[in-house]
């Protein structure tokens, strides 16, 4: 691909989701096998916005469209500009002061906007603005019918204000009376009454089978994401990689979103639980870039089949027991392991296992660099030659590649399970070390 190409791609595509483009927007996109994907090599892939040349002229470009839609008067044209505007500033972390008015201004009218307007506005003020939009939060909460809205702009309370939980407990059963029948509202309402029971041990659930003879992509995360996480992989003989040294295998990996939102909303950070692996593919979305991802799919988003990986009826229902199933038994009452059932419920789709292309250096400073925060998905770093824009080194392409070799299967099915381990600081290979050690395996 040129760069001119790339750039008008880039333009269209800037703030695309995690997920691939749909069939009828984009050529078939290519799917790898076991054997394919195990036969790549870093220096096969290019990517031009990761050259220096590249990526100057893909942030001007945002830039020159950030300040176009802030410069806009007010009015219909305004309003629907606002949504990619406070989406580039977040991804860019570009002109949050001249933007925040403008946001400051659209939150009381947000009553009388559609559903996902309200959405989009919404996850800008807790994103960008937490402090700031809380005042105007609290007068909009009535006028919020939908349920996704609603949760965004109680989170954004949540993070700023001591006893918003205890105030938003009472107006969720007044405002929502069958919440219990909604998959987001659940999820908030778990989290306005947390429980007080500790988590179940770790290495159980790293020994747990899921399903015999498959492999699975265990990630460790810490509780708010804020730090870098971190993969291994099963085999699927039920033994954790390990090199010719008997070092596991460990790869960084992120599991935060720009949003900062729980996994039950959209673009929200990954969820926690068990995930289905159906595959690799190459994506067009341009912060994803070329090194194939790893197809992970959520209860719901796959069929029962698909996600037992199984000959099983499409008519096959979904249930919690079905996701329990997947379980040991010592996790199966432990609520935040059951988010990914949750998000599944909710809606949520296509978050992968993929590498980026957006440049570390935007979020230098953070407490997650070198991350690169997107829209929900596992993410690995990966090094691009700022000359050349060719790929240097993947830790991508590292663990597809240690996956496929562990699988035994062409099709590269099995599983990916998403789980908090508490403590401070990027989660560390000794740490890993010891779990799996504590696990047998």
């Amino acid at each position: 691909m040129s760069l001119r190409q790339l750039l008008v791609l880039g333009s269209a595509l800037l703030l695309a989701a995690c997920a691939p483009l749909k069939p009828q927007e984009k050529p078939a996109e290519k799917r790898y096998s076991a054997a394919e994907l195990l036969a790549l090599q870093p220096a096969q892939f290019t990517w031009p916005a990761t050259s220096t040349e590249g990526e100057r002229a893909l942030r001007e470009a945002a830039l020159a469209d950030i300040r176009a839609r802030i410069a806009l008067p007010p009015g219909p044209e305004r309003d629907a500009a606002l949504p990619r505007l406070f989406d580039l500033v977040a991804q860019y972390n570009a002109e949050l002061d001249a933007a925040r008015p403008l946001l400051l201004e659209a939150l009381p009218t947000l009553g009388q906007r559609d559903a996902e307007t309200q959405r989009a506005l919404l996850t800008a003020a807790h994103t960008l603005y937490p402090a700031e939009a809380a005042p105007l939060i609290w007068p909009l909460l009535p006028q919020l019918t939908a349920s996704k809205p609603f949760a965004i702009a109680a989170y954004t309370l949540l993070q700023t204000e001591p006893g918003a939980a205890e105030r938003l407990h009472a107006i969720v059963p007044q405002q929502f009376p069958t919440w219990a029948d909604d998959a987001r509202l659940t999820a908030l309402v778990l989290r306005l009454r947390p429980s007080a029971a500790a988590q179940p041990p770790l290495p159980a659930l790293l020994a747990a089978p899921l399903r015999p003879g498959f492999p699975v992509i265990v990630s460790l995360q810490r509780p708010g994401r804020q730090q870098m996480g971190l993969a291994l992989v099963r085999a699927a003989d039920g033994r954790f990689v390990r090199d010719a040294a008997n070092r596991l295998f460990t790869s960084p990996q992120l599991a935060l979103a720009r949003t900062g939102l729980p996994g039950t909303i959209t673009n929200g950070n990954t969820p926690q639980g068990v995930f289905t692996v159906v595959g690799a593919g190459t994506a067009t979305n341009p912060n994803i870039g070329p090194t194939p991802y790893l197809h992970s799919k959520l209860p719901v988003e796959a069929k029962v089949a698909e996600f037992e990986h199984a000959e099983l009826a499409d008519t096959a229902e979904w249930s919690e027991a079905v996701y329990d199933s997947f379980l040991p038994e010592s996790w199966r009452a432990w609520a935040p392991i059951k988010e990914a059932w949750l998000a599944g419920r909710a809606g949520r789709d296509e978050l992968l296992v993929h590498g980026t292309t957006i440049n570390p250096a935007y979020y230098t400073g953070s407490s997650y660099f070198p991350g690169t925060p997107q829209q929900g998905c596992l993410i690995s770093n990966e090094d691009w030659d700022p000359a050349t824009g060719r790929l240097l080194a993947s830790r991508q392409l590292a663990l597809a590649q240690t996956y496929a070799a562990a699988s035994l299967r062409p099709d590269l099915a099995g599983y990916l399970i998403v789980v908090e381990l508490p403590g401070e600081g990027a989660v560390q290979p000794a740490e890993a070390q010891k779990l799996v050690d504590a696990a047998g395996r």
